[in-house]
């Protein structure tokens, strides 16, 4: 039943859109666009790579990554414009049987799209995929000092729910703590219909 809903979630794609007078096209990755999404994640800031679940900057990370989505464990939509990747937003799901109403979220974009709305769009396009597969919560991770995520997420319904001390350790060595902030997907989709959002 939930592939039947996922396919149909997907025939929405590709989206065309434009923001701030550029042309973005939002899409669902496959298994064929693991180099573009390297290419896209080696431009990103440092601070930018620990909250991805994989270093996809590594062969053996983008091979987890890519293994993820063809096994259906993670659903990522692209966005790109005429330089490739900007952005993605994505959904992992978990196989611990009491936590199947719960996915996690990663949301990142090129610095060249940052501040145009590309981060909510892919957010909102994250939300509608967990509608289609049945998921209930929608979990994000920040460090603390990522001001501008976290009053995006927050803006958008997302709660603090935890602070991690030093839960990720960086590439020089450096200990971050980890925040950790939720939000309920009927409470999104309701918040957004009370502004007169669709989608």
């Amino acid at each position: 039943m939930a592939q039947a809903k996922v396919a149909e979630a997907w025939k929405n794609y590709p989206l065309q859109t434009k923001l701030k007078g550029t042309a973005y096209t939002l899409r669902p990755m496959t298994v064929d666009d693991g180099e573009r999404l390297r290419s896209f994640a080696l431009e990103l800031p440092p601070h930018d790579l620990l909250f991805m679940r994989r270093d996809i900057t590594k062969p053996e990370g983008l091979a987890r990554w890519t293994d993820a989505v063809a096994r259906g464990a993670m659903y990522t939509i692209l966005c790109e414009d005429e330089h490739g990747v900007a952005g993605y937003s994505s959904l992992h799901l978990t196989e611990l049987d009491w936590s199947r109403h719960v996915a996690d979220l990663r949301v990142a974009t090129a610095d060249r799209a940052r501040g145009a709305g590309l981060g909510r769009l892919l957010t909102r396009e994250a939300f509608n995929m967990a509608l289609a597969l049945g998921i209930e919560k929608v979990v994000a991770r920040m460090t603390p000092d990522q001001q501008g995520a976290r009053a995006l997420f927050q803006e958008l319904g997302f709660q603090p729910e935890a602070l991690l001390k030093d839960e990720v350790k960086d590439r020089d060595g450096e200990y971050h703590d980890l925040l950790i902030m939720a939000c309920n997907v009927d409470t999104f989709l309701a918040q957004r219909r009370a502004f007169g959002v669709s989608g």
